[in-house]
């Protein structure tokens, strides 16, 4: 099977306020739909980034692709590699680590691999799952990724879920998300206030959920001091402390300190990472992210290779839609390694998506395997038209969450270490 077209969409939907180390959430996310079809009329999906400059080169992508083999991933990856020669594509955020031109061709060639395997589980009527090895999981369990964020945008009435800029806030938030969806742990974006701040939300979080695995996650922002004043506090309280501080020398200084194992999704971002984290024992827990590893499989190898290791995992999450959903659901459910719920971000798009309803359901906080071949999800193509044409009318081509905040706050920095 050859591809014989690859659609390519730009879409944008209603994102809420939430706070970050580096700004607050514009009103809109970007995101990308790739939907690469075959010479025998099977039709794959795929997710990715919406930003301008990520965009142009997955358009590029798109039709240097086209007449390749859909099992070729080999073919495939080396196309988009010479595709994107030297480049490197940098996140205006910088809430998922370094960039460079080994992570810059992975996040192109994701969504393309994603689709490809979408198509060839269509082919054979067999899951995605399935393709990567089979299920270790029925349901892959999910986190309730909690926010510092305000009611509403400046100027726009409150949002249907509130606001958040305390611990009793907080805790109000985990009790919407869990009474909502059943998640079974919880996580919190932190970075926003100073730590002694975040440290009380983390302790009314453990009184109001007992039960309840906690992490927090700072972005970075925290000196290697701090990191380890504030993890000796929580000493009992985390199931794990994500990215307090930046690099992998800074983690590794931190972890020889501290009682809870480190996770990170910011220091160790690439294949290359790996080995100098694992010497400095920098971290205890990957955050894995197949928009940005390249792709299932590249993730399955790099999972594959941290359990010999001894470096447990989790998964990254950006705000995405169903696809992506999917994706991960399928990831997580044939990798063994996989031992800490997932984050995902699909709570806070309340609804919006551009997947047909009833393929993905959270259950108890974890999401079913779909049940079709392939990803086992369809495009929902009004959704899809309506949201390509909030992209075209919202004005925004880039996330930038600082430039957003200093709109609001002009005295906001966004430096590290910030405390």
């Amino acid at each position: 099977m050859r591809i014989r077209e690859i659609h390519v969409t730009p879409v944008a939907f209603r994102d809420p306020p939430l706070l970050n180390a580096a700004g607050v959430h514009e009103p809109w996310a970007l995101r990308t739909v790739v939907e690469v079809v075959t010479d025998e009329g099977l039709t794959g999906l795929g997710e990715t980034y919406g930003d301008i400059d990520h965009l142009v080169r997955v358009r590029a992508a798109a039709e240097a692709l086209r007449g390749h083999d859909v099992y070729g991933d080999n073919a495939m990856y080396a196309t988009v590699a010479g595709l994107v020669g030297a480049d490197v594509v940098t996140d205006l955020h910088g809430l998922t680590g370094t960039s460079s031109r080994a992570k810059t061709v992975d996040r192109i060639f994701s969504p393309f691999e994603v689709a490809c395997l979408d198509i060839r589980g269509k082919a054979a009527g067999r899951p995605v799952v399935d393709l990567l090895g089979g299920r270790v999981r029925d349901a892959v369990p999910y986190s309730a990724y909690l926010f510092y964020k305000w009611g509403g945008h400046p100027g726009a009435p409150e949002d249907g879920f509130g606001a958040a800029l305390d611990p009793e806030g907080v805790v109000e938030q985990a009790r919407l998300l869990i009474g909502r969806y059943g998640f079974g742990s919880i996580k919190l974006k932190g970075g926003v206030f100073p730590p002694e701040q975040e440290v009380e939300a983390i302790r009314a979080l453990r009184e109001a959920f007992p039960g309840h695995p906690l992490r927090l996650d700072p972005n970075a922002v925290w000196s290697v001091e701090t990191s380890i004043r504030v993890g000796r506090e929580l000493d009992g309280l985390l199931e794990y402390l994500e990215d307090p501080t930046e690099g992998i020398e800074g983690m590794a200084r931190v972890a020889a300190e501290v009682p809870m194992p480190l996770a990170t999704n910011m220091c160790v971002v690439t294949p290359e990472h790996l080995p100098p984290a694992l010497r400095a024992g920098a971290i205890g827990v990957l955050l894995t992210d197949h928009h940005y590893w390249g792709g299932l499989v590249r993730s399955a190898h790099i999972a594959t290779l941290c359990a010999t290791f001894g470096i447990a995992l989790s998964m990254h999450s950006n705000s995405h839609l169903g696809i992506s959903l999917a994706a991960m659901t399928h990831l997580a459910a044939a990798t063994p390694a996989v031992t800490h719920a997932c984050d995902t971000h699909t709570p806070w798009q309340d609804g919006q998506d551009v997947v047909a309803p009833g393929a993905l359901r959270f259950v108890d906080g974890a999401v079913p395997v779909p049940d079709g071949p392939g990803l086992g999800v369809e495009l929902d193509r009004d959704a899809l038209a309506i949201m390509n044409e909030q992209y075209e009318k919202c004005g925004v081509r880039s996330r930038d969450d600082t430039t957003y905040m200093r709109s609001v706050d002009s005295s906001f920095s966004a430096r590290r270490p910030r405390w």
